[in-house]
């Protein structure tokens, strides 16, 4: 179970977390609102345990106890050599009413500090000292007290706990509602972006001179030159403006007059850069192959494609002319 310093702790760990998520001080107040709740109902539960020390402290063999042990009027040159931390009753009644932050917290901290009133003089009186005996019996009759007390004290930091998870799903819900608001709002940037850089490649097009036949002719001879990936790249833009062409069909049936400006320039300047890099790895390729290397079965699937090409550009060459 957390002690009071403890509770502290992960309180103002909750704190640190919040401040990187929206609503912050919303947050803040909620967690100052339920600490301040949870320390009342703690200090009413001291206040019960109360009942528990009197009985102690009002017990004919409570006087030893009851003050700080005189270490110099009764000459105990070695009390600090055994005692680590000295303890007694008044000690811990001031400290249950000190009001100045240094009160207990929780009810677990004023136990520990009784159990260690009477261990301390177990510790440093010999077990057949009277003071010895005294402490031992005053702590059994603490330890059935406390025992009979104790389901008060689980039942509020059970839920203490369930008040803390509570909050800390609340703040989970917190960040990933927001999570979810940046990328919607990033989703809805980026399609604005992409309609008004839309928007600019069509004015760019607009402005353009109109492509020329020859330069249509061009472009339909560069596709045939492409290796399938391109090609595939190339149709690919094709099927970007003309919802209708299919770009994975068997048979293409390609009339680039019938094409848009935006296409037609696009694919002007794909089949540039791509044939470009075909040059550069063709060269590459035939330093490092011998002249009589057997054919390759992937060869001959581009020249099929590339003949699916120029027949679907002859095709449609042929029924121009045939309007004409």
């Amino acid at each position: 179970m957390q002690s009071g310093t403890s509770q502290k702790s992960s309180f103002v760990k909750d704190k640190e977390k919040l401040k990187h998520i929206p609503g912050y001080k919303k947050h803040q107040q909620e967690a100052a609102r339920r600490e301040a709740i949870a320390a009342k109902r703690m200090q009413d539960i001291m206040r019960q345990f109360g009942s528990i020390l009197r009985q102690i402290t009002q017990h004919k063999w409570a006087w030893p106890f009851m003050q700080p042990v005189d270490v110099e009027g009764l000459g105990l040159r070695d009390y600090y050599e055994v005692i680590d931390r000295p303890m007694d009753f008044s000690t811990i009644k001031n400290q249950m009413e000190a009001k100045d932050g240094t009160e207990y917290k929780h009810v677990r901290d004023i136990c520990s500090d009784v159990r260690l009133v009477f261990q301390n003089a177990m510790k440093y009186n010999d077990d057949k000292s009277d003071v010895h005996a005294m402490a031992k019996t005053l702590l059994e009759k603490f330890e059935e007290k406390w025992l009979q007390f104790l389901p008060r004290v689980t039942e509020e930091e059970k839920r203490r706990e369930e008040e803390e998870a509570e909050a800390q799903l609340s703040i989970q819900r917190s960040q990933e509602a927001a999570h979810a608001k940046m990328a919607r709002d990033l989703s809805n940037e980026l399609y604005e972006t992409d309609m008004q850089l839309e928007k600019l490649r069509e004015t760019v097009v607009q402005k353009c001179r109109k492509m020329s036949t020859e330069d249509k002719r061009n472009i339909g001879i560069a596709l045939t030159r492409l290796c399938p990936e391109d090609l595939s790249k190339a149709l690919d833009i094709v099927a970007r403006h003309n919802p209708s062409f299919q770009s994975t069909a068997a048979e293409i049936d390609l009339d680039i007059d019938a094409q848009s400006e935006l296409t037609l320039w696009r694919l002007k300047y794909f089949v540039k850069d791509a044939l470009h890099g075909q040059v550069k790895n063709d060269a590459t390729f035939e330093v490092g192959n011998k002249a009589d290397s057997p054919v390759n079965p992937i060869e001959t699937i581009v020249s099929k494609r590339k003949m699916q090409i120029c027949n679907a550009l002859a095709k449609t060459a042929k029924k121009r002319n045939q309007k004409r």
